[in-house]
This record gives C-alpha cells, sequence and structure tokens, in this order.
C-alpha cells in the first residue's frame, strides 16, 4: 500500500459532505474547503509516527482542523490506541482511519480536532504530594530504571523498623513504634510487604533472612 492509495477513500468521503477537496496543496497532503468554514487539513501516513504528527502540528497555524490519516489496520494505533488518542486529543488533532484495500473501502473519523481541557485529579495530586513530603532526602536518581526498585517513603519506614529488629532482636510491635517514633510500625510489620519479617510470638516481630540478605542493597 502507498499513502497516495489512501487519498482516494478520503476524498470520496469528503465530498459526500460536500467539500471541495484537492490534494497535495501548499504541502498539505489533503486540503478540503467546505463554504465559508475553516479550511480542514489531513496529513497522510502508513503508520502513525513522532514524524506525522510535528507535521500535523505544524499545520495548525493554517487552520485549527487539522486531522492525521492512517490506515485502519496501523499497528501503533493498535497497541497504544488510548494513549494515542489522548495525546493527539492534547495536541489538538483530529485522526481518520482509512480502509483502502481490494475487498472494502471505509473512512472512520475517530477524532476530531479541537481544544483540549484537562482534568485535574485532586487525589492523585494529593497522593503524588504526600509521597514526596513523607520521603526523607532524595535517594533515587531522576530517569533510571532501578532493578531492584525505588526507594518510596514506604520503603524507608519499612527499613527503618527492619534495621531496629536487626540491632536488638525480636521484639514487641508496640514497643518498636516507642523506639523509633514510627506509629504505623504493627500495620508495616503485618503487611510485610517485602518479605522482611517474621512472627515470632502474638505481637513480636523479627527480621527474616530475606530482610537481613536485601536490606544489605539499600545501605
Amino acid at each position: 500500500m502507498k499513502e497516495s492509495d489512501l487519498y482516494l477513500p478520503l476524498k470520496e468521503f469528503l465530498e459526500s459532505r460536500n467539500y471541495e477537496v484537492k490534494g497535495e496543496v501548499n504541502n498539505c497532503d489533503v486540503l478540503a474547503v467546505r463554504a465559508d468554514e475553516d479550511p480542514l487539513v489531513v496529513e497522510l501516513k502508513l503508520s502513525l509516527n513522532l514524524d506525522l504528527i510535528l507535521q500535523a502540528v505544524a499545520r495548525l497555524s493554517l487552520t485549527p482542523r487539522v486531522y492525521i490519516g492512517v490506515p485502519k489496520q496501523c499497528k501503533p494505533l493498535r497497541r497504544r490506541k488510548k494513549q494515542t488518542l489522548k495525546l493527539l486529543r492534547m495536541l489538538g488533532l483530529g485522526l481518520v482511519l482509512i480502509e483502502a484495500d481490494s475487498r472494502k473501502v471505509s473512512v472512520q473519523i475517530l477524532l476530531d480536532p479541537g481544544p483540549y481541557q484537562p482534568r485535574t485529579s485532586k487525589q492523585r495530586q494529593q497522593r503524588l504530594l504526600g509521597e514526596f513530603a513523607k520521603r526523607v532526602g532524595d535517594p533515587n536518581l531522576g530517569g533510571t530504571a532501578m532493578k531492584k526498585g525505588l526507594m518510596t517513603a514506604y520503603r524507608q519506614r519499612a527499613l527503618t523498623v527492619a534495621h531496629y529488629l536487626q540491632k536488638v532482636g525480636a521484639t514487641k510491635a508496640s514497643d518498636i513504634a516507642l523506639a523509633i517514633n514510627e506509629p504505623n510500625s504493627r500495620d508495616i510489620l503485618y503487611r510485610n510487604v517485602y518479605g522482611w519479617f517474621d512472627r515470632e510470638s502474638r505481637g513480636v516481630y523479627k527480621i527474616s533472612p530475606r530482610g537481613e540478605q536485601e536490606i544489605q542493597l539499600w545501605e
């Protein structure tokens, strides 16, 4: 398939909606005009990639009605449809899917261009700021994928508990909370997210063999 194979089905689709359509006008793959409306531009490609998105963004200086046109079976779109639509919506671009094989011809407008108005989640924002405030220091190098995981505020608190148990041995959860000033010690020990603790008796915990080994990685 060639990019030009997408043109005629799209042209027919737009003409059925009373547009006058011409191809390759001042570097625009498709230009459609209807009455006194803003012109409609479509940039055609066989694959949805960064070059195509940048090309479409550049056309926004000509008209707010810019679409990207790709084959319906476009693999990048099929793999990340939700994220792709969100990105195009943020950029104010539309998306047209074109099927143009010998057996079937169809055109589907999947997204119309328009102003993007993101909705801020106050709950997620509070969780973000809460993690920032609770985390001690700056233990992670930004942009680095750590095989052992990230140092979170919760992991820092679990490490404090584990280091205390490593030092003093089996201890009651209530005593740990007082000794290290960590009111959530009981919950940290009970949940045992990282497998660092063993319960020796009711309310009494000690560091596990796994804990002995893994907390060294976080020194």
